[in-house]
């Protein structure tokens, strides 16, 4: 069975930067995409970021040139760097694995950017 485990949310200061780790692990043979999603109160999950296997990357429009999704594939881990935060970036943030057309999905960590 796959299993993601993310690590790097915390609290950081407006313009400020974080780290996320997500590394997968279980029965993976090919990986499509790996991806970042989050979800702030009362709003939808809503999409970051995503790479798929060959490296094409794809940015929300509220995130792009501040954000930046890379992979390790001999280790099967995305990591999502985030530089110049802005209090609207606090959400807890979901990595995503879709293998064919089956997701998985972490369990969340919590970026909060605060003063």
């Amino acid at each position: 069975q796959v299993q993601l485990v993310e690590s790097g949310g915390g609290l950081v200061q407006p313009g400020g930067s974080l780290r996320l780790s997500c590394a997968a692990s279980g029965s993976i043979f090919s990986i499509n995409a790996m991806g970042w999603y989050r979800q702030a109160p009362g709003k939808q999950r809503e999409l970051v970021a995503a790479i798929s296997s060959g490296g094409r990357t794809n940015y929300s429009d509220s995130v792009k040139g501040r954000f930046t999704i890379s992979r390790d594939n001999a280790k099967n881990t995305v990591y999502l760097q985030m530089n110049s935060l802005k209090p609207e970036d606090t959400a807890v943030y979901y990595c995503n694995l879709r293998i064919i057309v089956t997701n998985y999905w972490g369990l969340g960590t919590q970026v909060t950017v605060s003063s």
